[in-house]
């Protein structure tokens, strides 16, 4: 099961962390990307962490699609399921 926090952990592995925004609050989760200071290049970085870590495919443009870490943690929790099956 990927969570809220494995979204942060990986960002923060990744990425690196905006010293002024708090990737521990309850709000993280339906913030967006970029109001947490994450760009396109941050979030192709994340991504390919996820894939290899996960062992998932990620298709391109799918990324787009989780603009919140909430919105990855679903999505990439159905691709894991479709990977079990």
């Amino acid at each position: 099961m990927f969570t809220v926090e494995d979204v942060i952990r990986i960002l923060r592995a990744g990425a690196g962390a905006d010293e002024q925004i708090d990737l521990g609050g309850k709000a993280v989760a339906d913030t967006e990307f970029a109001e947490l200071g994450y760009d396109s290049l941050a979030l192709l970085e994340f991504v390919n962490r996820i894939e290899r870590e996960y062992g998932i495919e990620i298709p391109d443009g799918d990324v787009e699609k989780g603009s919140t870490p909430q919105e990855v943690v679903t999505y990439v929790n159905g691709r894991l399921v479709e990977v079990a099956r």
